[in-house]
């Protein structure tokens, strides 16, 4: 049996690059989800029982690829999986500044990628593992910024917050069915990744919290994605998963 399965989104770099990395060295049958393979990823130390499956898809035109998610996950043996997982980590960040300075198709792509795609995805997962007697659990990659505003940041933090009131009702949901799957919106903390590069090379004009992102990296304040990774895998195996459905990591555990 192997220890469990894990879908990844967005696995071909940063957070998700680690969390699917992490998960193969614990014993994880992973399949990640990006728009293009990850160069090193097969290659490296797996743990016995580990697998990886890659699809190259953009999650900007979500709902095949959800389908072809349900379709596999129908085809699998549930009894060989001690836990089936889903991390709704893939993202797109539109350059920030104020969103009358978007295009349409930048706006419409963020919220395909950052709140469709994980729609779609949770309730394919939901429908296809309803019947499996193991864990079962949607970990949601959200940010603080889903719960408070910042300037330039309109289309990221209307993604993030959508994410995390979507998890409270997906958790009512689930809360009152059999076997119902444990759900989880979860900020990270802030992580160094070409994300965050991306951030500080904005335009400063109309991004006034530039400044900000620029003084973490040099203050030394981004974790690591291989830390980052750890400490939300950490979070994911916790007993009281699901106790919370929006959380940050960066709170003390009670």
């Amino acid at each position: 049996m192997s220890h469990g399965l894990a879908i990844v989104t967005g696995h071909s770099r940063g957070l998700g690059a680690a969390l699917a990395e992490a998960l193969l060295q614990r014993g994880y049958r992973v399949l990640g989800i990006s728009r293009r393979a990850h160069a090193e990823l097969g290659s490296r130390g797996m743990r016995e029982g580990a697998h990886l499956e890659e699809w190259a898809a953009d999650l900007a035109s979500p709902g095949p690829v959800a389908e072809r998610l349900e379709r596999w996950l129908a085809g699998l043996d549930a009894a060989s999986f001690e836990s089936a997982t889903l991390i709704n980590n893939a993202a797109m960040l539109t350059p920030p500044g104020p969103i009358d300075r978007r295009t349409v198709q930048e706006i419409a792509d963020g919220v395909r990628v950052g709140l469709e795609a994980p729609l779609l995805l949770s309730a394919a997962f939901l429908r296809a593992t309803r019947d499996w007697r193991g864990a079962r659990r949607v970990l949601n990659i959200s940010s603080g910024l889903g719960r408070r505003g910042m300037a330039a940041q309109a289309i990221y933090c209307a993604i993030k917050a959508g994410l995390d009131n979507a998890s409270r009702a997906m958790a009512l949901d689930e809360a009152a069915r059999p076997n119902g799957a444990r759900i989880v919106s979860l900020a990270p903390g802030v992580i160094d990744t070409d994300m965050q590069t991306q951030i500080r090379r904005a335009d400063p004009d109309g991004f006034p919290d530039q400044g900000a992102f620029i003084g973490m990296k040099t203050g030394g304040q981004l974790a690591s994605p291989a830390d980052a990774a750890a400490r939300v895998l950490a979070y994911l195996a916790r007993d009281d998963f699901g106790a919370n459905p929006v959380a940050d990591i960066r709170d003390p555990v009670k």
